[in-house]
């Protein structure tokens, strides 16, 4: 059965799938949570510091792990003109390579040309659960610079738990559909029973349907990963641009494999430091500062359905999402599905990741509010979750909460302690800041003891590395950017003073020379560049 929706542009849909990165509500307790340390590798001290320093692998590999390290792609047609795919093998335990292996899936775009072929250039979209393969394919391999694709064969791997790499698996479609209507403000213990028994059944089901590989997902296995892939290329250093999530990943191999950095951008970054309920609460304040972007915004615009001063639309947007919450829309939708405050709130924070995607959202705000049709915002919010018009959902939202719980440990362990820590996250958003505060409970009955805690990352000894921040990004605030470049070693922060998430590729010319200068020649930008 086909979903009836509102048409939107390729280019904001394209956005949308590029630009995950943070709090849907209820699938995910905070998106871009990663952690440290599995699987034997070496990471933080059980102490849990935020001094902890993230440990380099020893530069000899291991006898054990040699096998995995000479492999050769099969490369073959996989139905995408212009693209070829492969399989590599990757131990599932790194402490105990006998345990047996994990598939991963590659793709790749050969340098079409002309100039002399750099090497291979790794992508990764963030996430975690993000496809890289998908965005590569979709993204990367045709839409960088044609001076990036003329140097380099275009290279992408999922994850471990990833899509194409052995997914991680929770929910049908039905049941996904139940989970992401849950209402996340709880009025009442009742309320607040009906969300822990959510968060209960969905990691029941992770642990039911995917138990051999949820002790092994982690972001530090994920980088070792990309080592072999590296190794499998036949490139010396590894030469990596990740977005959102995607940060902490190339952060983490620099961290592991200092020696073998080659030229990594990390855009959109993250701040390997701080806790879960640090993060999540600054999320919370990102959200807030994107939607008061965007208030400033709508207000200039004759068909704002949240008043016509920026200072009322924060209080107009919540009255609408009460109002939900007592009395969903319809929406058209041919599952029957109606618009709760769950899934508007969703809509919502789809689109604070990218201003191109401010008009859509005042459009749906507009249908939902004033025509009493939830459509646009359903729309926005199926795109979020990739939910197709069928009824079937991507893995995103499994991987995502299976990475995420074991990086971390959770950042609440009861409802009490949430009902405690509401006050600073109202305080920090007052349209978000219930919704994210009790999102931020998922991971505390995940079947999966975490292995990761916070911890910085200097990757003594690694090329220049260059880290891009957006001075009003609400998912990977501005501030991680800056704590990531002092972390790093041989960082060179780029910024971007403007809105949405992520700067490379989006509008920006001043981003784009420097980051492709980087790539192209090894020039670093030069010490506090910023760009608007």
């Amino acid at each position: 059965m086909q979903t009836r929706r509102t048409p939107r542009t390729p280019a904001v849909s394209r956005r949308l799938r590029r630009l995950r990165g943070a709090a849907a509500l209820l699938a995910t307790a905070a998106l871009l949570l990663a952690a440290c340390s599995a699987g034997g590798a070496p990471g933080p001290s059980a102490s849990a510091r935020p001094e902890a320093v993230l440990a380099a692998l020893p530069a000899a590999t291991p006898a054990a792990l040699a096998p995995y390290y000479t492999q050769k792609p099969a490369w073959h047609d996989c139905g995408v003109p212009g693209f070829q795919c492969a399989t590599l093998r990757a131990p599932l335990d790194y402490a105990d390579p006998a345990a047996g292996d994990v598939r991963l899936a590659v793709s790749r775009r050969k340098a079409t040309g002309p100039g002399e072929r750099i090497g291979s250039l790794l992508v990764n979209p963030g996430g975690p659960g993000g496809s890289a393969i998908d965005y590569l394919q979709q993204y990367a391999g045709v839409g960088y610079p044609a001076e990036v694709r003329a140097r380099y064969d275009m290279v992408a791997v999922d994850p471990r738990g990833v899509a194409r790499s052995e997914p991680v698996e929770c929910l049908d479609g039905p049941r996904m559909d139940a989970y992401t209507e849950t209402d996340v403000t709880p009025d009442d213990r009742g309320e607040q029973s009906a969300l822990v028994k959510a968060y209960r059944e969905y990691a029941e089901s992770c642990g039911a349907h995917s138990a051999r590989l949820l002790r092994h997902v982690s972001t530090v296995e994920a980088a070792r990963d990309m080592d072999l892939v590296r190794a499998a290329l036949g490139d010396r250093k590894l030469t990596y641009v990740g977005a959102s999530y995607g940060t902490f990943l190339g952060a983490t191999y620099a961290g592991l494999f200092p020696e073998r950095v080659g030229r990594l951008v990390l855009d959109g970054a993250m701040d390997p430091s701080l806790s879960a309920r640090r993060m999540n609460l600054d999320q919370t304040k990102g959200f807030e500062t994107a939607f008061q972007s965007f208030a400033r915004d709508c207000v200039r615009h004759p068909d704002c359905p949240l008043g016509t001063r920026a200072a009322e639309t924060g209080k107009n947007l919540k009255a609408f999402f009460d109002r939900l919450d007592a009395r969903p829309v319809p929406t058209g939708d041919a599952d029957g599905r109606r618009l709760d405050e769950a899934l508007a709130t969703t809509g919502v924070i789809a689109a604070m990741y990218d201003e191109g995607a401010w008009e859509q959202l005042r459009e749906a705000l507009n249908s939902a509010m004033r025509e009493n049709d939830g459509t646009s915002l359903l729309m926005l919010s199926d795109s979020y979750y990739e939910r197709d018009g069928g009824g079937r959902y991507s893995n995103l939202m499994s991987a995502n909460a299976a990475v995420n719980c074991l990086d971390l440990p959770a950042a609440f362990d009861t409802p009490q302690e949430v009902t405690r820590a509401l006050p600073d996250f109202e305080k920090a958003s007052p349209v978000f800041g219930e919704g994210l505060a009790w999102a931020s409970l998922n991971c505390a009955y995940w079947p999966v003891r975490a292995t990761g805690e916070p911890h910085r990352i200097e990757a003594s000894g690694a090329a220049p590395i260059v880290v891009v921040g957006t001075t009003r990004d609400p998912a990977t605030p501005y501030r991680w950017a800056r704590s990531l470049s002092r972390q790093l070693s041989s960082a060179r922060l780029l910024t971007y003073e403007g809105d949405g998430h992520t700067a490379y590729g989006r509008g920006s010319d001043c981003i784009d020379a420097a980051v492709d200068a980087y790539l192209l020649d090894g020039t670093p930008p030069a010490r506090g560049k910023r760009c608007s």
